[in-house]
Parts: structure tokens; C-alpha cells; sequence
């Protein structure tokens, strides 16, 4: 056999030609396994995540872009609506030891009473919390430990029908008095030109953690206090706040459905999206999906800080937000912080901010343009979001939630009709004094 000149003989070819063999099989085998190998690398997060208006989808958005980035997954876990049923089933299973969620999802006020079950982020950021708001750090680090990393900030905001305003003469409203007088007239002329669902204002009214919210809002605006104040002292039973739970109750069947009284976000969004509400209170989630393609309001709604008192009163927005912690039985600690990192990083908070309106916690993020240009009430708001009231979550630890469910049940009292303010108040504080033994051992 003739191999072209060559000085190759057929038992050479042969040879070669099983040494061929010989090597492709190994490459296969050794190959394959250490492909093999690699994919053992990769490994399956789990995270908690709210489901209020577009949360879920961001937060599994998100999660995917990170997972193709280090070629892990991750597995979202949907949790209830309510921040109050939230915390109980988070608190049941971190009581558990349980291992099955890496990175929970936070509100801004857990961190006290959540804290000891989440790592020490601070290995893992590289300083990058200098960049966030400062309070917000502040809230999230728990006896020296940064517990959490600030995903996105929230305050109470007033949505408002500009066309209906334009339409009827009137001017966002400055105080609350001339809210319900507003809300109510618009109210009356659009119910008599036809629409018969037309409120003047709608909020969130059910016995929850969003009506302690609502509640601070309209007490701190009528220079009523914080519920307890810095030190301890327990401040909520005093006129002022009587006065401002008053005036909410007088909305109740005349500017404000009395369906109100069990409305979370999502009700209040709900009425208000569909062209049957003047005002509304509600988050800043709420813009882009008011903003929406389908949403019959789109481009007529209008953004403002809320209502002062009065003349003596000042605007009061309630702090709110999100921020992500590692549980310490987490069983990959170091790439659970690589999520959280990438998630609060400035390339997702700023997507989140264009898409979805979720305020950054990221200080630089507020001179993007891009995101002005999606939520311009980010930029005329901005003191709004950093001077928002806190809520009295860190002087009272981890009875906060037993404090909080005292003043929402008494507040939903007053507004139910069952009790009068200062009454309710002045049973509240005694309760609360109970609750700390006169405000000294919180």
C-alpha cells in the first residue's frame, strides 16, 4: 500500500491510529468528568422576596442576572404581602435553625428584632456601604455587625389625579384640611357628572404593620410625636395625636370607603388605578405601575410629599424600605454575600429605580439622570426619602412589633367608630407602659 511517498509503513498507521483512539477516549472520560467536576461548583441559592406590585418579579429578575453572571442558580421564595404575616413565618423559621432560605428579604425595621440569626456583612463589601444613605447603614448594623445592606429606600408619598385637580381648580393639597376638602368636592361633582365610584382618598386602613404607616404620618404632622421617643418615654397619648386620629376617622364613608378599613397597598392601588380615587397614599412602587402601558391613568397622576398638620404642623412621611440579609444557617454564607452585594450594587439599583421606581439607597444614583428622567419625583423629593420619620423600631428592640401592634389595633378602634381618640390613646399608653415597664426596660 502506497501512503503518498511518505516514510510512514502500515504498522506505524495502525499504531497511530489506536493511539488515536486510545487518546480520544481518555479526553472523553478525564473531560467529561472534569466537566463534571465544574458543574459540582455550582450551586443553588434561595431568597425570600415581598410580592407588593412588581417586587417578586424584580427581585427573580435580578436573581437570574446574577446567577448567569457566576453560573449558580437561585431559587426565590414568595412570602406573604402583609409585612406582619412576613415577619411571623420569617421569625418561625429562623427560630428553626432552618437552613432553606440564604438571603431574606428585610423591611426596615427588623433588623433589631431579626438581627441575631443574619452574618456580619462587613467582610464581604469592601467598604461599599460608605455609599449608601448613612442611616440606613446606621439601621442595619446591629452591636457593631452590619446585619443588612440597604436595598431600596421608601417614604410615604400623596399620588394625586392632576387632570381632576386641573379639571376642578384646585392645587395639591399643603394641609389635610384642605386635602378632605378637596378630596370631597371632586368627589361630589365627579359622582354627580356619572361616576358614582369616585372617592376623594384612599390608604391603607387594615389592623397591620402599613397602618401604624399611615398613623405616624398623620401624627407626626400634627406634631404628635413617634409613639415613643428616642430615650424610651412613651409620647403617644397627648392632643395632638388625638386630634390627627380624629381627622383620619372623620374620613371614613365620606371621602374614604369604609372598605378602607381593610385595605393593604395593593386595595388602595387598586381603586386608585382604575380612574376612582382623587388622592391616594401609597409607596413609591406605585408610580411605574400607575405609569404603565395598561393603567387608564397613565400620564394624569401626579406625585407630592404629604399633608402637614396645619398651620403649626409639618410634612411627615414614614421611612420604609428593603434591605437583604445572609442567614447565619445558610449553608454557602460567602456566595449568599455575593448575591446580596449584586443586588444592592449600583447596576440593579438603578435598573430598579428606571423600571419599577424603587428608590436607590445609593446616594450618587439621586444625580442619574437617567433615573430622574424615569421618576422625576426621586429628584423633587429627595428630602422627603432622607428626613422620612422612623418608625420606634430601634429604642424598643425586639418588643417593636408588640408596640406597633398596639398602636395599629388602637387606631383602628378610633377609625372603626369604637372608641374615641383620646381614649383609645390614653389606653394605648398605658398598655405600652405594661409592655416596658414605664418605658424603661425595652
Amino acid at each position: 500500500m502506497d501512503f503518498g511517498g511518505s516514510a510512514y509503513k502500515p504498522q506505524q498507521y495502525i499504531t497511530m491510529k489506536n493511539n488515536y483512539f486510545i487518546g480520544f477516549f481518555i479526553f472523553m472520560v478525564f473531560g467529561a468528568a472534569l466537566v463534571e467536576a465544574d458543574a459540582t461548583h455550582a450551586e443553588t441559592l434561595s431568597i425570600s422576596c415581598g410580592a407588593v406590585g412588581q417586587e417578586l418579579e424584580f427581585c427573580k429578575t435580578g436573581a437570574e442576572a446574577w446567577a448567569k453572571k457566576t453560573g449558580n442558580q437561585v431559587t426565590i421564595v414568595s412570602t406573604p404581602n402583609s409585612a406582619t404575616a412576613r415577619l411571623a413565618l420569617y421569625q418561625q423559621w429562623l427560630a428553626a435553625g432552618a437552613a432553606d432560605v440564604d438571603v431574606f428579604q428585610i423591611d426596615v425595621i427588623w433588623p433589631g428584632i431579626l438581627g441575631k440569626h443574619f452574618i456580619d456583612l462587613k467582610p464581604y463589601t469592601n467598604g461599599i456601604e460608605k455609599e449608601h444613605f448613612p442611616a440606613l447603614v446606621q439601621n442595619d448594623t446591629l452591636d457593631g455587625k452590619l446585619v443588612a445592606m440597604p436595598w431600596f429606600i421608601d417614604a410615604g408619598l400623596l399620588y394625586y389625579r392632576k387632570d381632576l385637580l386641573a379639571k376642578h381648580g384646585a392645587q395639591p393639597p399643603k394641609t389635610w384640611r384642605e386635602l378632605t376638602e378637596t378630596a370631597q368636592k371632586i368627589q361630589d361633582v365627579e359622582r354627580a357628572a356619572g361616576n358614582d365610584k369616585m372617592w376623594g382618598f384612599v390608604w391603607q386602613g387594615r389592623a397591620y404593620e402599613g397602618l401604624t404607616c399611615n398613623a405616624l404620618e398623620w401624627v407626626a404632622s400634627h406634631n404628635g410625636g413617634s409613639i415613643v421617643d428616642a430615650r424610651g418615654k412613651i409620647t403617644i397619648d397627648n392632643p395632638q395625636a388625638a386630634t390627627a386620629i380624629a381627622t383620619a376617622a372623620g374620613w371614613i364613608d365620606t371621602i374614604s370607603p369604609e372598605g378602607v378599613l381593610n385595605y393593604a397597598e395593593e386595595e388602595a392601588r387598586g381603586v386608585f388605578q382604575s380612574g376612582n380615587a382623587v388622592f391616594m397614599r401609597n409607596w413609591p412602587y406605585a408610580w411605574s405601575l400607575a405609569q404603565g402601558p395598561e393603567s387608564v391613568i397613565k400620564d394624569r397622576v401626579g406625585v407630592s410629599a404629604l399633608p402637614k398638620g396645619g398651620t403649626d404642623g409639618h410634612p411627615a412621611a414614614t421611612l420604609g424600605g428593603s434591605q437583604l440579609a445572609v442567614s447565619n444557617y445558610s449553608k454557602h454564607p460567602q456566595l449568599a454575600a455575593d448575591l446580596v452585594l449584586y443586588l444592592t450594587g449600583a447596576q440593579e439599583q438603578k435598573r430598579r429605580a428606571i423600571q419599577g421606581a424603587y428608590n436607590p439607597t445609593l446616594i450618587a444614583l439621586y444625580q442619574d439622570p437617567e433615573v430622574l428622567a424615569a421618576a422625576p419625583f426621586m429628584g423633587a423629593l429627595y428630602d422627603t426619602f432622607v428626613n422620612a420619620v422612623a418608625r420606634p423600631s430601634t429604642v424598643t428592640g425586639i418588643k417593636y412589633n408588640q408596640v406597633s401592634n398596639e398602636f395599629w389595633n388602637a387606631v383602628h378602634s378610633v377609625l372603626a367608630g369604637k372608641t374615641q381618640a383620646q381614649a383609645s390613646l390614653a389606653q394605648l399608653e398605658s398598655a405600652l407602659k405594661r409592655l416596658s415597664r414605664g418605658g424603661r426596660h425595652w
